[in-house]
């Protein structure tokens, strides 16, 4: 390990630590806040519009009221596929790269309780309502004058001291003024992410009728899961610029060659929230309805651990030793969610519609962390967000003589940030079937393409910038049995 003066050796520690928990920013609440598709076949081929619909297991995590509709008890399970395709322009080059997941993501049971007139059913069981699989590759020359090293030296952060790419600077006095490095960009770089993790939904709901045709219901929903960013960086000097020494005072730093940093960040998720939603059958024809999701209060346990690395033509490589590893717990707090929507049943056809009310303003970091830090992550929420309206659109047609129900459906996510393009919203078409060989049991099936654009700093602001096109591809298969 290179050592400097005692006192600085105490400026590290501090250092390090200030970064690793300024690593929560507004991008952690965002990521807990924003929809998920579900794990509904029937409800994602119709474009996730089933707030006037909810007459199934699924209704619990769409609409509780819709329970009420349904008069056999029902087991239900079923699976999916997420395949997540990301194609990134970085310096005039492209590199494409994917990684997919399948997982359990439904098991639940209804239960009808007989009455005399009217309903009430009860659900309880499992939903993995958003999934966190990603993936991020990139690899180019960056000409500019700026670089990850330069980063993290000018911010005194002493990973770059630690790697042998930058020295203290003292006065006449020998007080310490600060890092400095003989690094000036012009180097490749490259970069791999890996994102993984769910966050789940244990459910317990009920509806009941409480006037003719008009239902209404709650879910209480214990949320868990986890999520996983696994980050390598390497930044090389692939045209010899840097010859010399990167610290004068050690003759070892001789030809740079490359510096690398890899960094992992884990959370392991749990909360709550409560649903509410309410169902009028307005004629046969006609349903309506509508829900308020209260906002979720999520626990974090945050483990953020980093290693690096870097090589010199001596043949000397520094490492981190010991890596920082860093354990922390914060709260996060997600906003509320309207939606209202509208089934027209035209006997073999129906159509469906609806819209989804976020503040994502509303976001807050709650307790856990210094009160500076919470303080600004909520002021940035409020001056980087904005208020969205999401539009859902499905039809379902039943064909004739086979039992088979033809669905489609769209789905129209705005970006939660203020001023994006709509290349930034997320749309996905979704599709799917509905087989049912007798009343008591029905397979469904669904699939849904999404694309969007997106871009993504690895420092600094637009300095080293991945632009992203995006196509995410989902399967989710549901299993129904009614008794």
């Amino acid at each position: 390990m290179r050592l400097k003066h005692v006192i600085n050796i105490l400026i590290l520690l501090g250092f390090l630590i200030y970064d690793i928990l300024n690593a929560q920013n507004f991008n952690d609440a965002l990521r807990l806040s924003e929809p998920g598709l579900g794990s509904s076949a029937r409800a994602l081929s119709l474009g996730n519009s089933y707030t006037a619909l909810s007459n199934d297991f699924s209704g619990g995590f769409f609409n509780p009221a819709g329970l009420g509709l349904i008069k056999k008890q029902q087991l239900f399970g079923g699976f999916s596929y997420n395949n997540f395709n990301n194609d990134v322009k970085f310096f005039n080059n492209r590199n494409s790269s994917s990684k997919s997941s399948t997982d359990l993501n439904q098991f639940g049971f209804v239960f009808p309780v007989p009455t005399s007139r009217g309903s009430l059913v009860f659900s309880i069981g499992y939903n993995r309502n958003k999934d966190f699989t990603g993936i991020l590759g990139f690899n180019g020359f960056n000409n500019q004058p700026n670089s990850m090293i330069q980063d993290l030296t000018y911010g005194n952060d002493d990973i770059a001291f630690l790697l042998g790419v930058s020295y203290p600077l003292y006065d006449a006095n020998d007080n310490y003024l600060g890092d400095t490095t003989v690094i000036n960009g012009r180097l490749n770089q490259t970069g791999n992410i890996l994102r993984e993790g769910s966050i789940n939904n244990y459910a317990f709901s009920g509806a009941i009728e409480v006037a003719e045709n008009v239902f209404v219901g709650a879910t209480f929903n214990i949320l868990s899961g986890d999520y996983k960013n696994s980050r390598e960086y390497t930044e090389e000097d692939t045209r010899n610029i840097y010859q010399g020494l990167t610290d004068p005072a050690d003759s070892t730093t001789f030809d740079f060659q490359s510096f690398t940093i890899n960094d992992i960040l884990s959370w392991d998720i749990s909360g709550w929230n409560l649903k509410f939603g309410v169902l009028y059958k307005l004629n046969p024809i006609i349903n309506l309805g509508a829900t308020i999701k209260l906002p979720s209060k999520f626990k974090i346990k945050e483990s953020y651990f980093v290693r690096g690395n870097s090589f010199f033509g001596t043949g000397q490589q520094f490492t981190l030793d010991p890596p920082i590893d860093n354990r922390t717990e914060y709260n996060i707090k997600t906003p509320f969610e309207f939606s209202a929507g509208a089934a027209l049943n035209l006997g073999s056809a129906t159509l469906t519609g609806q819209f989804n009310f976020i503040d994502y303003t509303q976001m807050k970091f709650e307790d856990g962390l210094p009160q500076s830090v919470i303080s600004q992550n909520n002021q940035d929420i409020n001056n980087i967000f904005r208020s969205v309206v999401n539009y859902n659109f499905g039809f379902e047609y039943l064909l004739p003589f086979v039992n088979v129900a033809a669905r489609g459906g769209f789905i129209y996510q705005k970006s939660a940030f203020k001023n994006d393009p709509s290349e930034f919203d997320k749309k996905y078409f979704t599709a799917g079937l509905g087989i049912a060989p007798d009343s008591d049991f029905s397979v469904d099936l669904a699939y849904a393409h999404g694309w969007w654009q997106t871009f993504a700093d690895n420092y600094g602001v637009n300095e080293s910038r991945t632009f992203q096109d995006i196509k995410k591809d989902t399967f989710i298969l549901t299993f129904v049995y009614k008794y």
